[in-house]
């Protein structure tokens, strides 16, 4: 192994990623797309409040720091896509960089490649598709 290396694979990194981004989601930071195994942390508040009860506000994040999660940057998820439109195997599919939502439209070329359907879907807005990240 090569003394610069940090990672062999680069595959499962912690990184910074938008406010309210939960476990599942699908995301795309700089030209990185993947998928958050956890939350994203919010560990600049105390996590329990004066009475005893937890903050609400506070989350662990997987131990990440704060205003980071846990992101896959490779494999094939089931993730909701906006799309009104019959989607075959291999289709792309796109991801809304502002909201981090997934389409089946390029918007001509604003929004990038997220990856690929390996599964065909009929038509039905809103509908989950098995996607592979593509990077």
């Amino acid at each position: 192994m090569a003394t610069n290396e940090i990672f062999r694979s680069g595959t499962k990194l912690s990184l910074p990623v938008p406010s309210g981004r939960k476990s599942g989601d699908p995301v795309r930071i700089g030209g990185l797309n993947g998928v958050l195994q956890t939350n994203r942390a919010k560990t600049d508040v105390v996590n329990y409040n004066d009475d005893g009860t937890v903050n609400a506000s506070y989350d662990f994040g997987g131990g990440n720091p704060n205003g980071y999660a846990s992101v896959w940057l490779e494999g094939v998820h089931d993730l909701p896509v906006t799309t009104t439109t019959t989607r075959a195997i291999g289709d792309p599919i796109y991801i809304i960089t502002a909201t981090n939502v997934l389409t089946t439209t390029d918007n001509s070329g604003a929004n990038p490649l997220f990856g690929h359907a390996v599964e065909a879907k009929t038509s039905t807005d809103g509908d989950v598709i098995r996607i592979r990240i593509t990077n």
